[in-house]
């Protein structure tokens, strides 16, 4: 049995392939095939079902895998190890950040990262916060960015920044104010989505009072939610980092938020608890700090970094 055996069947595992697998791997289909039987005989068990249609491992597979996992990130661990001894920030860094977070912070920071880190091999992927826990455990991320609260044993949360909400008010809903408090617009329309908004800890009455409105509509991203008012009337919230989208109409009918409300998300990074390149880690947090507003970043880190 020998490590490159066990990333083999880790990759099977993954895609449910052979063929993906197989081109992952950078080997033929046949190949792999073939080291994945050899590995069985040695073994004297089945690891995967498998058929024309479906592969899938089997009970005992199961549990190899999982410890294959466990033995895979063991290893890798040691390549760290080195890395950061030499202080150097460079080789793959696999990167998952929340959807509803991505469209404002990865554009600036695929472009700044690739300039700051010219050594590091940047892959990054959307995934939902679950998705991405379960990807963090096994080792197919390093890295997660999403909404704060996600954590659980095994799994460190860092604290990152806090962003306010903002209200978008449709032309003909009490345009004339010059703030904005939830109970002026009680009896209006509450347009909302429920995966950026209605998360713990962050928007306060918006998903608390789903009762008040005469209606409460869920849609798939911001963008969608501000044009539904542009052309429905009544109002949404949004992240402030959404404001430089709106084109200078739009921003007309931005306000604050005002009152003894909580109207912001916590966004955390993720990482596993074993997770020992530290200099990778605060390079992330570097490209970051140079275009998310300084007022948002964790103090913390603004001060003294990440230390491990």
């Amino acid at each position: 049995m020998t490590l490159q055996q066990l990333k083999y069947i880790i990759s099977i595992d993954r895609h449910r392939n052979f063929a993906r697998a197989a081109a992952e791997s950078g080997i033929t289909q046949p190949t792999l095939s073939s080291l994945l039987q050899k590995l069985e005989s040695e073994l004297d068990v089945r690891i995967f079902d498998r058929s024309n249609k479906n592969v899938s491992p089997t009970a005992i597979g199961s549990k190899i895998l999982r410890q294959a996992e466990r033995i895979v990130n063991e290893a890798e661990l040691i390549v760290e190890l080195v890395t950061e001894e030499k202080g150097l920030v460079t080789g793959m860094l696999n990167l998952s950040v929340g959807p509803t977070i991505a469209p404002y912070i990865l554009p600036r920071f695929i472009k700044t990262y690739t300039k700051m880190f010219p050594h590091v091999t940047l892959s990054i992927v959307e995934m939902k916060a679950e998705t991405m826990i379960r990807a963090l455990h096994i080792g197919q991320l390093d890295l997660g960015i999403a909404i704060s609260g996600q954590a659980e044993e095994g799994i460190l949360e860092i604290p990152l920044y806090t962003e306010p909400f903002w209200v978008y008010i449709s032309e003909s809903c009490w345009r004339k104010l010059p703030v904005f408090k939830p109970e002026n617009l009680e009896h209006e329309q509450m347009w909302i989505m429920k995966e950026s908004q209605c998360l713990r800890d962050s928007a306060f009455s918006f998903c608390k009072a789903r009762g008040v409105g005469r209606r409460i509509y869920e849609a798939g991203s911001i963008e969608t939610l501000i044009r539904i008012v542009d052309e429905n009337g009544g109002f949404t919230i949004i992240p402030e980092m959404h404001l430089p989208m709106l084109t200078d109409v739009q921003r007309i009918n931005v306000r604050r938020i005002e009152g003894d409300y909580l109207s912001q998300r916590r966004v955390s990074i993720y990482v596993r608890a074993d997770f020992i390149r530290e200099r990778m880690l605060n390079s992330i947090v570097e490209a970051l700090v140079t275009f998310v507003p300084k007022s948002m970043i964790d103090e913390h880190i603004l001060k003294y970094g990440i230390r491990l």
